[in-house]
């Protein structure tokens, strides 16, 4: 069921960003998706490290205040290690928007460690690397 449960929670995660149809983009929920304490990396072309705070506040603005529209990113292969209560996942994933009026496309590579508590799968950190 371990599998399962993570798929459910990575799709929740891609989720948080949708803004599509002129929907709300719901990135406060990945303040409850990540542990306490949880670790965020932006890699290349500038190493980045976030709080979950420091990560949802700037693309709660960017989302909701109408600059980037019609967004969306999805999860389009991945690889998930179990091992217990920790699990370990490496994705590719696609994304399209429209960011100040200019239509844009974009793919890259996510890493996702999970970790089992009381309350269900959780993530403790990710990282992000976009395809130049």
């Amino acid at each position: 069921m371990s599998k399962g449960e993570i798929d459910l929670l990575t799709a929740e995660f891609f989720g948080a960003f949708d803004n599509r149809g002129g929907k709300a983009a719901d990135v406060a929920r990945i303040r409850r998706l990540m542990i306490p304490g949880g670790v965020i990396v932006a890699t290349g072309p500038e190493l980045t490290v976030y709080t979950v705070e420091e990560f949802v506040e700037p693309r709660e603005r960017l989302l909701g205040g109408g600059r980037l529209v019609e967004f969306a990113e999805w999860e389009t292969s991945e690889r998930t290690e179990i091992a217990g209560d920790i699990a370990s996942r490496f994705g590719e994933y696609a994304k399209s928007g429209i960011l100040d009026g200019e239509p844009f496309e974009g793919a890259g590579t996510k890493t996702i460690q999970f970790v089992r508590t009381p309350q269900g799968w959780r993530i403790a950190a990710f990282a992000w690397y976009d395809h130049p």
